[in-house]
């Protein structure tokens, strides 16, 4: 997804500039802290295969994971845009303890450009942290 916007970015710019627009628009941006979108993703991402899934070659398992939005409908489109598989609780405060005035959403990494998928959703200024659901 992101790398798409990239890849359409870099067809329409000279070379010079293209290059520069692939090399740094397409890493995760850094926050006014120095923080990136990556340090909001709460769980190790190189733990999962090319189709979104960890553990052992036996019993592979895709990782569901929560975070919080605010309430609304535009941002919980701009999520859906996002992930396909975000799913919208807006009873729960989920373990990540969603607050008021916001909504728990659930996504699953057995999908298709699902790193791309969490990093998109990461650069988002209003998702302060991703991280694994503990299903009890």
């Amino acid at each position: 997804m992101a790398f798409t916007l990239c890849l359409r970015t870099a067809l329409t710019l000279p070379l010079g500039v293209t290059l520069l627009a692939f090399v740094l628009g397409c890493q995760p941006i850094p926050s006014a802290d120095g923080s990136t979108a990556i340090d909001k993703i709460a769980f190790d991402l190189s733990s999962l295969d090319e189709n979104g899934l960890y553990g052992p070659t036996d019993g592979k398992r895709s990782l569901d994971y929560e975070f919080c939005i605010p309430v609304g409908g535009a941002y919980a489109q701009a999520v859906s845009a996002i992930d396909p598989s975000a799913q919208f609780f807006p009873q729960s405060r989920g373990r990540i303890g969603c607050g008021e005035g916001e909504v728990l959403t659930i996504g699953n990494t057995y999908q298709a450009n699902h790193q791309d998928i969490l990093i998109e959703l990461a650069n988002l200024d209003y998702i302060d942290r991703i991280q694994q659901v503990d299903w009890e």
